[in-house]
């Protein structure tokens, strides 16, 4: 009989927690491997013609036009039914052939130009079950769907957003290849570009988490008593520098605490997106981490002797339900005591992402025809608003309207 198998008799000791922790892990491998057959491994859908219209700016007639009568145009593929589809490269090549020959061809390629600084943005609370993974992850697919260059980096130890790619972290990364090899101390640490992968979606890339990021807290805590350089709050940003040439936006996905890793992506980031879920008990504990936050950046801004400060901060609301009376009063709320700074856009709380979520996808990876087609295009609409006025920020920082 397995171990994990036996009745209990008497006290569990760590051997059962142990054995509890691998026997789930190597069972959501299989199950993994099993819902990607043949491959065992992840792999980007095709996209209909209006999604690309939708993504790359191109209009329906333009498109059609093109088509028909620019034999550079890059071609489509076609099913059984003569309705044309895209690869994501594809939608890329579009764009790339667009800004040379469209007549306003700089707006096919929404991504940094000369003198623009990387964007390095960060979802963030207090809170777990706010939304922090689901809103990294989709913006970071969003965006590279959209043409931009993408880096998402899971500091988390959960390693959630890197489970969502099709990693099991706590198999694959055990002892080594999360972000934490490189910002740790000590001699085994190593450039960022060395953690990076390359992912099965277009233009996005990732630095993995892991539960080896949880030995991030005690090391920084010691190496803050020897006063080793660079600190805690640059170490991400020297990491980013060697990297945001190949990049236009980095999407952090940061754990449900304030400790060092929460605070090193902070420092790291030009934005912030503070997930919050309209009710009292998440906005009482959202005051909390504001609060403290706010007075340990003020430390840290002493510390370094140098300012911390964002292009912008905004709060995004989640699992939102229009419906839903008091969630309605909380996000009037909200709007009224941080007038500004509260997105437009919430995202709707919906079926579609949470069952996406079960095979480890996002609603920009499942297959329509796999869900009911009323529910997926409210999940999409709402985080199409969401990664569009976010966006719009980015832009603003650049200086583009």
């Amino acid at each position: 009989m397995n171990e994990i198998d036996r009745p209990d008799h008497g006290r569990i000791d760590s051997r059962r927690i142990t054995g509890f922790a691998d026997s789930l892990a190597s069972s959501l491998d299989r199950q993994m491997k099993h819902a990607y057959r043949p491959e065992g491994q992840k792999k980007q859908r095709l996209f209909s013609a209006r999604e690309l219209t939708d993504l790359t700016g191109i209009s329906a007639s333009n498109l059609r036009l093109r088509h028909n009568e620019d034999p550079e145009f890059p071609p489509f593929e076609s099913d059984a039914r003569g309705h044309r589809w895209y690869t994501a490269e594809t939608m890329d090549r579009i764009r790339d052939h667009m800004f040379r020959t469209a007549k306003n061809g700089e707006a096919f390629r929404p991504g940094r130009r000369e003198g623009d600084s990387l964007q390095v943005i960060s979802t963030v609370n207090f809170k777990g079950g706010s939304g922090k993974s689901t809103t990294a992850v989709h913006l970071a697919q969003r965006y590279a769907l959209r043409g931009y260059r993408v880096l998402a980096i899971d500091m988390d130890p959960q390693g959630s957003l890197t489970t969502m790619f099709g990693y099991r972290p706590e198999l694959e990364f055990s002892e080594h290849g999360t972000v934490y090899d490189a910002l740790r101390y000590d001699e085994l640490q190593v450039p960022i570009s060395q953690v990076i992968r390359k992912t099965y979606f277009h233009n996005l890339d990732l630095a993995p988490g892991g539960l080896a990021l949880a030995e991030y807290e005690t090391t920084t805590a010691y190496a803050l008593t020897r006063k080793i350089v660079p600190s805690f709050a640059q170490r991400l940003t020297f990491q980013l520098d060697e990297v945001e040439k190949n990049y236009d936006l980095v999407i952090i996905d940061c754990p449900p605490q304030l400790g060092f890793i929460t605070l090193s992506a902070i420092a790291a980031s030009t934005g912030l997106i503070v997930t919050v879920v309209p009710s009292m008990f998440d906005v009482a504990s959202m005051s909390q981490f504001l609060k403290l936050a706010g007075e340990l950046f003020e430390t840290i801004e002493q510390l370094t002797n140098r300012p911390v400060s964002w292009d912008f901060l905004k709060f995004l609301l989640t699992r939102y339900e229009p419906s839903d009376a008091p969630q309605t009063q909380m996000a009037a709320y909200l709007r009224s005591i941080l007038a500004g700074h509260v997105l437009t856009e919430p995202m709707l709380k919906s079926t579609a992402i949470s069952d996406a979520g079960i095979t480890q996808q996002t609603i920009y990876e499942v297959e329509p025809g796999d869900f009911v087609k009323k529910t997926l295009e409210r999940a999409v609409t709402s985080m199409n608003a969401v990664g569009d006025e976010i966006e719009q920020l980015i832009q603003n920082s650049w200086g583009r309207n």
